[in-house]
């Protein structure tokens, strides 16, 4: 598999957040092996580490930090050791989310109306704010939305409605952050994920899902962070404020 991908991130230096496991993970590997040096993190210092093992064992250059994003210090940290230790950014990809309820948006407690905009909304804005001053001409940001943006399901509404800000997150930075820094958002269709997995308990809900999909498939991490890795590429290097569906063909947009 390796022999076919492209290296096209030889010198770069790529920052995913919440990237121990599942599509984080998933883009933190890809431009791995495609040559970039890749900064892991996420909130528990185990997964940390389990993570930096993984991408070693594949050849990769890795440095793990922990990092809570809803915490300013850890925030600061993360951009602090990854510009001591490589010297620039090149790549951010914003990935962490949270989804604490099931509620209706009526009932839900402020306390998860606010750790949801925190985690899926704020979190990206203030990580941008700290590692904006390191990135320069040809930078590129990735923002992970959701296909649950375009359609807000029940049983996720809120959380829905916050991947929807992200689309317009997407556009209003890249108007910022251009020229130099490209600003574009991945709106994955369902991966079944540890974060996911209690959408598929069982064969009937799997399948359900499936046949929502043109491609009769769910989607993999593979599948995310192959588009990631385009999009922050010099191959999208004319795409910008744009947001990409990879969801199998699952209806959200005309």
């Amino acid at each position: 598999m390796d022999k076919t991908i492209p290296k096209r991130f030889e010198g770069k230096v790529a920052i995913v957040t919440a990237s121990t496991q599942g599509i984080g993970f998933g883009i933190a590997e890809r431009l791995g092996l495609e040559g970039a040096s890749v900064v892991v993190s996420s909130r528990r210092q185990k997964n940390v580490d389990e993570a930096v093992e993984k991408l070693r064992a594949r050849g990769i250059e890795v440095l793990g930090v922990v990092c809570h994003v809803s915490n300013a210090q850890q925030r600061k940290n993360l951009i602090d050791k990854t510009v001591q230790k490589y010297g620039k950014i090149d790549v951010v990809v914003s990935n962490a989310a949270a989804n604490p309820s099931v509620d209706a948006i009526l009932e839900m407690q402020e306390s998860v109306l606010d750790k949801l905009w925190e985690i899926n909304v704020k979190s990206s804005v203030l990580i941008l704010q700290d590692a904006a001053p390191y990135m320069h001409k040809g930078s590129s940001v990735i923002i992970i939305s959701s296909i649950t943006a375009y359609q807000p399901p029940a049983a996720m509404a809120m959380y829905g409605v916050t991947k929807t800000a992200l689309l317009g997150l997407t556009k209003a930075l890249a108007v910022e952050m251009g020229p130099n820094t490209r600003v574009n958002c991945i709106a994955p269709g369902f991966v079944p994920t540890h974060f996911a997995a209690s959408l598929i308990e069982n064969d009937i809900a799997r399948r359900a899902m499936e046949e929502k999909t043109l491609l009769n498939r769910l989607g993999t991490t593979q599948d995310m962070a192959a588009a990631a890795a385009f999009l922050a590429s010099d191959d999208a290097s004319y795409i910008t404020g744009e947001t990409l569906v990879v969801a199998g063909g699952t209806p959200s947009r005309l």
